[in-house]
């Protein structure tokens, strides 16, 4: 390996998993590998393991153009702005922008599945103006639309097996649910490869389940049952508001619902496999790892 790897947004989830993929499973020195973050100091762990730390700021793009310099392949981290319409758009931009300005060779990022233009999905248009800036960029690229990760039950599923009732407006749409740490190995894999080709992989997870399927799971694992209340997008986002969260999280969180009955989330792929090297995980042996969190 004589590439420099960047990895963005490196003290979130996904970006300490595929920095770990890196120097555990791929083997990359650390000597070659730079970690940014907002808050370097959550980073001593992996500076004491030889990466490299460096603050970088989406929303200054002068520090990211800084922080890129002398990385050869970045992995830009899609941001977690949400609440703030554009602003996840703005800082995804920018960091485009300083990868064309620190002259980096080969730019990597972090999509979601079916961002054209009619995605029921809230902050789909974040995600395909992104896609388009680095297409436009002229800096050779892969892109990974990461499917849904099996970690977001978690958000909802103690207050669910609490109640006995999953309140959604997804219908009879299927998810093809899938580990993040199966997407982050087959993320590194990709950021440590030579590929210099452009390409875009949709990672999912081994099959896609309805609503009524992923409870019939949790069920199974926990013994806990849920009944499924099929409701009107306008019904749930009001019911979600009424649980306390603000109205623009709520639109985000129903529009997954819309995007999943539309069938924007479905589908089935087997890149993970190729590109990590290793079987996904299904979802049940996830849920059965992780019943502790399910039940909150």
């Amino acid at each position: 390996m004589t590439a420099t790897l960047l990895v963005t947004g490196a003290s979130g989830q996904l970006g300490r998993s595929v920095i770990n993929h890196l120097l555990d499973t791929f083997k990359v020195p650390a000597a070659k590998i730079i970690a940014t973050t907002r808050t370097p100091a959550n980073l001593a762990d992996l500076a004491a393991r030889g990466v490299t730390v460096r603050e970088a700021n989406f929303d200054d793009q002068a520090s990211v153009a800084k922080a890129f310099a002398g990385a050869d392949r970045v992995l830009i981290i899609s941001t977690n702005e949400l609440a703030i319409q554009g602003k996840r758009r703005q800082q995804q931009l920018a960091a485009v922008a300083a990868a064309k300005q620190a002259g980096v060779g080969h730019l990597h990022y972090t999509s979601m599945p079916n961002t054209e233009p009619g995605s029921a999905v809230a902050f789909a248009p974040d995600h395909y103006d992104t896609e388009q800036a680095i297409k436009a960029s002229g800096i050779p690229y892969t892109i990974f639309r990461n499917g849904w990760y099996d970690e977001n039950l978690f958000m909802a599923a103690p207050q669910i097996l609490a109640s006995g009732h999953w309140y959604t407006s997804a219908g009879d749409g299927a998810i093809s649910y899938g580990a993040r740490d199966d997407y982050a190995a087959a993320i590194a894999a990709g950021l440590a490869s030579d590929a210099s080709d452009s390409t875009t992989y949709t990672l999912t997870g081994p099959k896609a389940y309805t609503t009524a399927e992923v409870a019939a799971l949790i069920t199974e694992v926990t013994g806990k049952p849920i009944q499924i209340v099929q409701l009107s997008d306008e019904a749930l986002t009001e019911g979600i508001k009424a649980a306390g969260l603000p109205e623009p999280i709520a639109k985000v969180l129903v529009s997954f619902d819309a995007a999943t009955r539309a069938g924007d989330l479905g589908m089935v792929t087997d890149s993970v496999e190729k590109l990590s090297g290793r079987k996904s995980v299904p979802l049940k042996q996830f849920l059965e790892t992780n019943k502790a969190a399910l039940l909150g």
